[in-house]
């Protein structure tokens, strides 16, 4: 009956309204806690969890197709735009020689309005040149990649990794500094098995549910 965000009533007040004794309320909210149906604030009483959107981990699904397809409104706010010179680290992910020219880009991803991702995109300048003309707040990546230079996002190599929200990612994202956050880094390679995209991608933890298949051992 309560709506997300909403604050559930006392501990007291609830155990009189159900008329259960307070060890086995506290039980229930426990199973409804691990269940992430509810939020604890420290200080400030207990909330009614907001429904986590699913990302699928191991498929390779454009943002915005994906929330769209579920129902929600998706959108993008391009938060820097830049050409730098290639790390070691990330010339050798995209297969370029180090000080190579790349743009480097974040983007905040919102769905009905609120920021839920903070996109990190690098991809090198010499295969995307005039890659600014584009609108990244209006346009999927992917789909200017196709239409505008031909190439075909095919598959990615990716791993994922739980880590806290820093100052600046919190600001952006509207959380708490410290936040729990899901880190998604990724390779996206085109049919040759040429590397074109390294993504650094930090999801909100209390947004954001990870799926994936499997399959038994062979």
């Amino acid at each position: 009956e309560l709506a997300p965000n909403e604050r559930l009533p006392s501990e007291r007040e609830l155990s009189k309204e159900l008329k259960v004794s307070r060890m086995t309320l506290r039980a229930a909210l426990r199973v409804l806690d691990n269940k992430g149906l509810l939020v604890r604030r420290t200080g400030d009483g207990t909330y009614i969890a907001q429904p986590k959107f699913e990302r699928q981990a191991d498929k390779l699904v454009p943002f915005t197709q994906n929330m769209n397809r579920r129902g929600y409104q998706a959108s993008a706010r391009l938060v820097t735009f830049e050409r730098r010179q290639a790390e070691i680290s990330i010339a050798s992910k995209l297969k370029v020689p180090i000080s190579a020219p790349v743009y480097y880009f974040q983007r905040l991803r919102l769905i009905n309005q609120e920021p839920v991702l903070l996109e990190a995109c690098t991809m090198p300048i010499e295969r995307f040149s005039n890659l600014e003309v584009f609108d990244l707040e209006k346009r999927s990546i992917y789909e200017i990649l196709e239409t505008e230079y031909g190439i075909v996002p095919r598959y990615s190599q990716q791993n994922l990794e739980a880590v806290s929200a820093t100052d600046y990612e919190a600001e952006l994202l509207r959380i708490t500094s410290g936040s729990p956050l899901m880190l998604e880094r990724r390779v996206t390679y085109t049919d040759e098995d040429s590397p074109f995209e390294y993504g650094r991608d930090l999801y909100r933890g209390d947004r954001f549910r990870f799926m994936t298949e499997m399959a038994p051992l062979e």
